[in-house]
């Protein structure tokens, strides 16, 4: 059983870079029923990483917690699918 939740971050607004706290997580794209499968990213040792699916470009910024981001509507807080 995992010990942790993955985070889901989406893009809804159509920024060109979200920040976020978690080197882990999934990108969803926008919101349900628009969003795109959800696709499992890891950055490994880079700060910056590229959704396959909708282009969007995710920016670590350990500043934040893992399930934060910057803009924070970016940050998905209900049930993922």
């Amino acid at each position: 059983m995992a010990d942790h939740v993955v985070p889901h971050f989406h893009n809804q607004s159509g920024v060109p870079v979200i920040e976020i706290g978690a080197r882990e997580f999934k990108c969803m794209g926008a919101l349900p029923p628009f969003d795109h499968p959800h696709v499992y990213l890891d950055m490994g040792d880079a700060n910056e990483i590229i959704c396959p699916y909708c282009s969007t470009l995710y920016r670590h910024n350990p500043a934040l917690a893992p399930s934060e981001s910057r803009p924070p509507e970016s940050a998905f807080t209900g049930k993922a699918a």
